[in-house]
């Protein structure tokens, strides 16, 4: 490991860090606007110069420098203070005095960077140029006269997300950071451009002129809007979200977060339920809770057990599945699901129905097996992670399933069952690449599972572990991803049909045919409403969604912004929602909905305060103690599953950007669907 010396203080680098990399090590700051760890350098800026011996005798760009043995590095001399003064001088000649205005004000690296290390005036005099503001969709502001040619948005387009539609033309004052063809940016991730834009270029269009950040309380969480669990900040001023920024997890989102759990916040505010409604001469009535509750108590306790139904949804946390379940075993009932979709997973087998390589994993692969699903849209995270195996590791990647553009190079083996058969049967050339890989990986997706020979396709998937020798001692290559929050943590708390019991498509069957008198529906707003007959349906839930629209009682519940929940990603990692604000009007947390409406019912539930309920969740099972850690699972295998379909696998999302009462409520959603989704339900630009 070469030594170096910096600012007089002995310390030894790894071999390849650049000089900037070592000063970090070392404890000491260095200024920087181009530079990203996560992106190529650039060295565009100049503003991390640093005076290196033996070296030229002038400062050297600290970040493109490679540290060598015995190199002296000196990080505040006079020569570098001359140097970062004149950077900055350089820097703000053409930057317009917006500070004031700008969105960017109070989180500006400019403004930070030019108290810490800029001049008290300047030399320059001439007019100030002007550049026009460029088009990048309904996210992403632009005010581009305040572009210092950072280019850390284009690297990102380019390396990151996979769209190379960023790019800088023309040369000297004339150059511009512009889409090539003046068009939105199509990505999933586009609005990430925005956290790293260190000055007020690219701001965020919807938040415009809303708040100033030191308005804004900061509330640390996760994002329940797809089943990756990507750790987030939640902004809010008084009852109201304002804005959902990502922080930093390296094992899940690394600090990027997809568009729709960033944008899909302005929904928490519109078409919410806030009071219980009773229908009354076939119209829904505001009512009060205890109106609400006898309402059910009347219907359930005329009713038997096994004549009543439970179904949870996809944004669910796991503290209300465990009391509904609690709720329906106290009233004889085994008919509950939390797989709204129908998806085949057997909740015995947890390592059936996880992601075991781990989202961060992924990037090891060297062989990738994507079966009936489109992470570009079910998981744009995951599919980063993906992206990124490619990029390092030149992964080898196939589709069975819809074809789509995953921004990397694909393989398109077919579109359904016949082909993942002859992989299964080794006729199939990609077989033998699973099989010849240090790291392969098998990813089936909702759209292979969730259909009606869903348990088909998984045992077939999972032959793949011995045929293609998918586990190993320091691997496990057989992940199932996840489109809901909630599945996971169901499938761990055993939410799902018990002895005798009907699963959703059951459920939905017994409805209507009349079988079933009592419906709860637990968020659940995915289903067939038109299925569910002359049923007493029961909605908790803080949308007025489908299910709200077919229910004859509604229980007004919270959204993952205003409750302590706990959550369950697709790689089995236990993560903790924390309360930004208060539920609207007369909504409460949704396990104390029905803790209350067990008094009513007579269920007996007797849990007082959230840590009762989720003591005894972790007694019902241990992993929901091991929070932020992946429990390994160990691998049980699949059971027969009959004969598979012919049908091609389809994708589970039609519109990325609505997949959820919270993001089909959302004005910003609304208008990403009319600029990026064409009339077939499908992405302008992702079709391959």
């Amino acid at each position: 490991m070469p030594t170096v010396t910096i600012d007089g203080n002995e310390i030894e680098v790894p071999a390849g860090v650049t000089v900037l990399q070592a000063c970090e090590m070392a404890g000491v700051e260095i200024p920087r606007f181009c530079y990203h760890e996560r992106l190529s350098v650039a060295g565009n800026c100049r503003m991390c110069l640093v005076e290196v011996s033996p070296g030229p005798p002038k400062p050297a760009a600290s970040c493109a420098l490679p540290v060598a043995d015995g190199m002296e590095i000196k990080t505040d001399t006079e020569m570098v203070q001359k140097a970062r003064n004149g950077v900055m001088e350089f820097l703000l000649i053409n930057h317009p005095l917006d500070c004031p205005i700008c969105d960017q004000g109070g989180e500006c690296d400019l403004q930070d960077q030019a108290m810490a290390y800029g001049r008290d005036g300047s030399r320059f005099h001439e007019h100030k140029r002007a550049v026009k503001d460029k088009h990048m969709g309904p996210l992403v502001k632009t005010i581009m006269t305040r572009c210092i040619h950072c280019t850390r948005c284009v690297r990102f387009a380019t390396e990151i997300a996979g769209v190379p539609e960023l790019g800088l033309l023309g040369r000297g004052e004339h150059a511009e950071i512009t889409t090539y063809l003046e068009k939105s940016l199509d990505s999933e991730l586009s609005a990430n451009v925005i956290d790293l834009c260190p000055v007020g270029a690219l701001t965020s269009k919807p938040y415009a002129f809303v708040s100033r950040p030191w308005e804004l309380t900061k509330t640390e969480s996760v994002d329940v809007l797809d089943a990756v669990g990507a750790a987030i900040r939640v902004d809010s001023r008084q009852t109201e979200v304002l804005r959902v920024l990502p922080r930093l997890n390296e094992d899940v989102n690394e600090e990027w977060l997809a568009d729709k759990s960033r944008y899909a916040c302005d929904g928490l505010s519109r078409q919410r339920l806030d009071r219980p409604y009773v229908r009354k001469d076939g119209k829904l009535q505001p009512a009060n809770w205890d109106e609400a509750f006898s309402a059910i108590a009347a219907k359930v306790k005329s009713t038997s057990g096994d004549r009543i139904a439970a179904i949870a949804g996809d944004l669910c946390d796991a503290e209300s599945m465990f009391a509904l379940k609690q709720l329906m075993g106290a009233l004889g009932s085994s008919n509950i699901d939390c797989r709204q979709d129908g998806a085949k997973l057997d909740a015995g087998a947890r390592g059936t129905y996880l992601m075991n390589s781990t989202i961060a994993g992924l990037e090891n692969a060297d062989a990738v097996l994507l079966v009936g699903t489109n992470p570009r849209w079910e998981a744009p995270l995951v599919n980063t992670r993906l992206r990124k195996a490619w990029l390092q590791g030149n992964a080898r990647i196939a589709v069975v399933g819809p074809q789509v553009d995953l921004t990397y190079p694909s393989e398109y083996l077919g579109a359904g069952p016949d082909t993942l058969q002859q992989i299964v049967d080794g006729s199939h050339e990609f077989a033998s690449v699973l099989k010849d890989a240090e790291r392969p990986v098998v990813i089936v997706g909702m759209g292979a599972l969730a259909r009606a020979d869903g348990a088909a396709v998984l045992a077939a998937a999972a032959k793949l572990v011995e045929s293609c020798n998918l586990i190993r001692d320091d691997w496990n290559g057989f992940n199932v991803l996840h489109t809901a929050a909630s599945r996971v943590g169901g499938l761990d708390l055993g939410f799902v049909p018990g002895e005798g019991g009907r699963d959703t498509a059951a459920i939905l069957e017994g409805a209507a045919s009349g079988d079933l008198d009592v419906i709860y529906l637990l968020g659940a707003d995915e289903i067939d409403m038109s299925k569910l007959g002359d049923a007493f349906v029961v909605y908790q839930g803080h949308h007025g969604d489908a299910g709200a629209h077919r229910a004859d009682v509604i229980l007004p519940g919270a959204a993952y912004t205003e409750k302590n929940g706990t959550y369950v990603n697709t790689e089995g990692r236990v993560q903790i929602a924390r309360q930004a604000v208060q539920p609207p009007g007369d909504a409460r947390e949704d396990w104390a909905i029905i803790r209350a409406l067990s008094d009513a019912v007579g269920g007996g539930l007797d849990h007082v305060t959230l840590g009762d309920v989720r003591a005894a969740m972790s007694a019902a099972n241990p992993v929901f103690d091991r929070v932020d850690e992946i429990v390994a699972a160990e691998w049980s295998g699949v059971g027969e599953g009959g004969a598979m379909d012919n049908a091609p696998f389809e994708s589970p999302i039609s519109n990325y950007y609505m997949t959820d009462p919270i993001s089909r409520a959302s004005e910003t959603m609304a208008e990403c669907t009319r600029e990026f989704v064409n009339a077939d339900g499908e992405r302008t630009g992702t079709d391959g």
